[in-house]
């Protein structure tokens, strides 16, 4: 149960899952401290009531100041791109963030984190996967994949020789309100509504509210072993049925044409190349090629059984996502 007494820093809380996270905690009964950056964007920070703190996770003095009397984090900000004109950038940032955090925390004293994680660093040796086979570096495709693969290991490896109280969470893939930027998949989702997506590769994916990954942190920060991973995933969903139910829930045509990943390529790199002129992301990229070569499918049992996490039906999720991005004005 929560304390009223306790505070809890979130990092990235002005993005698609931490500000989802800083809702949740204060609707918990939390007292919630929000870092952000100068630059984030204020749409989800709307009737936000906690304590707002301007600062950069990649800066100590400023992590230290806010992280000063609080009880709990919830470390989530991280760099979220699958392409990047420097790749190593992505790697860069989001393991230098993540060591300052952590070390700032021990430095604090800070009683419990959760460190949100992606299931980007769960190895695919069992279909669906679980928590058991931890990806490496080596094997990780893209350097979003690498990035969260190192910060996790470096969190793990805190635990273990400095007793960091950790605990970790790796969410699926999140889709709902509040996707501002949005996310790889949230550009699927208004891609698909307004009728730009006509065929389909055969892949799958693991999708999950965003409000539910952000009450699954709350568990963890409640019920968590230190040191464990726990997978906060949804469904289960071929891509093709994915773009079917948001055609259901748009009034549009499904697309039927499935084509081999193999002729994208040329198209994927061709994408790139524009964008390293443009310095816009690139909608198709190399790695989403590649990753669209497995069924990335996912198991919650663990955190159900050791939570008490539960999700949602998909489907609720994409109509929540696709009535937040009308709102917006992202679809027409």
């Amino acid at each position: 149960m929560a304390d009223a007494s306790q505070t809890i820093l979130v990092t990235g809380a002005a993005g698609f899952v931490g500000a989802a996270v800083a809702r949740e905690l204060a609707r918990s009964g939390y007292r919630v401290r929000a870092l952000v950056r100068t630059s984030s964007p204020r749409t989800n920070l709307a009737g936000f009531d906690g304590e707002l703190v301007t600062g950069d996770i990649m800066d100590p003095d400023a992590v230290a100041a806010a992280m000063a009397g609080v009880d709990g984090v919830c470390h989530v900000a991280a760099d979220y791109r699958l392409w990047a004109r420097d790749p190593e950038e992505i790697v860069r940032n989001n393991l230098a963030g993540t060591r300052t955090v952590m070390t700032s925390a021990l430095a604090a004293g800070v009683k419990r984190i959760v460190y949100t994680s992606s299931v980007a660093t769960v190895g695919l040796g069992t279909v669906p996967a679980d928590e058991t086979v931890p990806l490496t570096a080596e094997a990780a495709i893209g350097a979003y994949k690498r990035s969260k693969v190192v910060a996790e290991r470096l969190v793990e490896s805190m635990v273990e020789t400095r007793g960091l109280p950790a605990v970790i969470v790796n969410p699926s893939t999140p889709i709902g309100p509040g996707d501002v930027r949005p996310t790889p998949t949230g550009r699927i989702i208004v891609e698909a509504a307004t009728g730009r997506i006509p065929a389909f590769v055969d892949t799958g994916l693991n999708l999950v509210h965003v409000d539910d990954v952000a009450r699954g942190h709350v568990l963890a920060l409640e019920r968590g072993r230190i040191g464990q991973r726990y997978i906060l995933g949804g469904q289960d969903v071929s891509l093709r049925d994915m773009l079917g139910v948001i055609a259901r829930l748009t009034g549009r045509r499904a697309p039927t044409l499935g084509l081999p990943r193999g002729p994208l390529f040329p198209l994927a790199y061709a994408a790139e190349f524009a964008a390293r002129l443009t310095g816009r992301e690139p909608f198709l990229t190399v790695d989403a090629l590649r990753m669209a070569g497995h069924h990335m499918f996912f198991t919650s049992a663990k955190a159900t059984a050791e939570l008490g996490y539960t999700a949602r039906p998909f489907e609720d999720a994409l109509g929540d996502a696709l009535a937040w991005f009308r709102a917006q004005g992202m679809i027409a």
